[in-house]
């Protein structure tokens, strides 16, 4: 077959599996989508327009750059607390669309200078107890929203108040506005519920949201419910206008230039977190992490223009994508595309939506944010980054997401110093058996060399020194170096040392020792074999 004939039947390939996977797994995500996407907007406090303009562009644009091609892009709860502060102060409100822009272009140069992998050096603790926060922070925000009531200021007086949203939704049973807005939002929460559990697992491929949306707003039309209601610009794509110079010098602000930091720091962390996620699900091509962070920067910069919110990688539309069979990033490219249709022809359908059912999918999201088997797993792993997750969470919802993500780093910073600085050394010493213990426990560095040194010291000449190493983490080279040269001198004083190998090397990496420094590998008393491994480096 020719070269010609060849390409010809790739390309054929390539379109019949657009069709086949493609196609249908973008009408999936479109359907999941759009209501985060306007859920996401109400939530931030900007027009439903921005959160949709947003998804076309993370469609469309990003879709088409992706270094992920399995994930799908778009406006994220994970950033719904900052861009929330940031519209609710008037000094950095009108400067939202340049922050955007802003953030975008320092995710556009962190790509080119290869930072993707950087974004991903986080603790897991710290990443879950941000992702904890912003659900508290969104739930107990949506919870007033859902009952038509508006928003308190900070994320505490929300929570403080959440009683009286409850008394709101339930008192008095009579037709007030609250009342009803609160029996569609409860109603919209309970179809997500039974639509994820009760329903067989074909009927499940129509994502439980769009469901919950398209019940409530058929029985608010119906019997004519006064409660509020989606409100659209006139033009959803009329808000494009390049930025001026007069524009571009608040980033001179050192407040504007923080909050374009903060967008692209944390835009970029969960982008790159989420294409970690998308990774494990499926078998396709692996994400490039810098194309990936070039690609949102670009997606980020025409949100700006577009006066539209910032957008994430984010994982409900990328697994819903993986599980519906996409194949290629044209499903995310198509998703895109639905979306701008739906906004071209069919933006009239959305002013008869009610606000409280959008709240109450934020409601559950927020809810499920707060991953319990992700504390479990967290305690099990390492009881003390417990305290680092809620550390996070609770400076995330008293503080902001900045501040709290910054202490949360900070504590799981000085948990590594501690934890590669922490050595117990247990010293006995038996005479009659002319035998010294030694028992190590913790992390033997070099910042803790002086310690070791001191009690191996203490060891008496022609002592046969036994250490112990099975509670040990982690041993670096300078404490091996300093064991073999010990055992060296030792040696001279007819002193003899034992270690237990056994426990170390299928925990420590390989790393080479010379031949000089072999001598307690040479050992084959049982303690120390004579093939043991030459790596004790972590």
């Amino acid at each position: 077959m020719s070269t010609g004939s060849t390409a010809t039947g790739n390309t054929k390939s390539v379109i019949r599996d657009i069709f086949r996977h493609d196609l249908p797994s973008s009408i999936v995500v479109f359907f999941v989508a759009l209501p985060l996407c306007m859920g996401i907007a109400i939530a931030s406090g900007v027009p439903v327009s921005s959160g949709i303009i947003t998804g076309i562009i993370g469609g469309i644009v990003v879709g088409a750059l992706s270094g992920s091609p399995m994930q799908v892009s778009g406006p994220a709860a994970g950033l719904t607390v900052i861009i929330y502060g940031i519209v609710s102060d008037p000094s950095l409100a009108v400067h939202l669309a340049v922050i955007v822009l802003a953030a975008g272009t320092l995710q556009i140069f962190a790509g080119i200078l290869r930072l993707g992998q950087w974004f991903r050096a986080v603790s897991p603790a710290v990443i879950q107890g941000m992702l904890a926060g912003i659900g508290i922070i969104i739930f107990s925000q949506q919870c007033h929203v859902m009952v038509d009531d508006n928003p308190r200021k900070t994320p505490v007086e929300n929570i403080l108040s959440l009683p009286e949203a409850v008394e709101k939704g339930i008192f008095p049973l009579d037709t007030s506005q609250h009342h009803q807005a609160a029996y569609v939002g409860l109603l919209s929460i309970a179809i997500i519920i039974f639509w994820r559990l009760g329903v067989p697992k074909k009927l499940r491929v129509v994502p439980a949201p769009l469901v919950a949306i398209v019940t409530a707003t058929i029985i608010s039309y119906v019997i004519e419910l006064p409660i509020i209601k989606i409100v659209l610009t006139e033009n959803m794509l009329g808000a494009f206008a390049l930025p001026t110079m007069d524009s571009l010098k608040a980033l001179t602000d050192l407040s504007v230039f923080g909050a374009a930091l903060t967008i692209a720091v944390v835009a970029s962390a969960e982008t790159l977190l989420c294409a970690n996620a998308v990774d494990q699900l499926h078998t396709g091509p692996r994400t490039k992490y810098d194309k990936e962070l070039f690609a949102q920067g670009v997606g980020n910069v025409l949100c700006g223009f577009f006066s539209a919110l910032p957008m994430t990688g984010v994982i409900v539309r990328s697994s819903a994508n993986v599980e519906a069979g996409a194949r290629s990033r044209a499903s995310a490219i198509l998703h895109g595309i639905w979306l701008l249709v739906f906004v071209w022809f069919l933006t009239d359908l959305l002013a008869h939506v009610p606000r409280a059912s959008l709240a109450a999918i934020l409601v559950f999201t927020g809810y499920k944010l707060v991953n319990v088997n992700a504390i479990k797993k967290i305690y099990k792993d390492s009881p003390s980054e417990v305290l680092v997750y809620l550390a996070t969470t609770f400076s995330i919802v008293y503080f902001n997401l900045l501040t709290g993500i910054a202490i949360g780093f900070g504590l799981a910073l000085l948990k590594l110093v501690y934890t590669f600085s922490h050595l117990v050394i247990k010293f006995e010493d038996v005479p009659d058996e002319n035998t010294t213990y030694l028992h190590l426990h913790g992390a033997a560095t070099f910042i803790r060399l002086p310690k070791l040194a001191m009690a191996l010291e203490r060891v008496p000449p022609m002592r046969e020194l036994h250490v112990f190493m099975e509670d040990l983490d982690y041993i670096d080279h300078a404490c091996l170096t300093l064991l073999v040269d010990w055992e060296e001198q030792h040696k001279a004083t007819g002193g003899t040392l034992k270690m237990d190998w056994s426990e170390l090397h299928p925990r420590f990496a390989r790393q080479s020792l010379a031949p000089a420094e072999g001598s307690l590998a040479r050992r084959s008393n049982g303690d120390a074999p004579a093939n043991r491994p030459a790596s004790t480096d972590k």
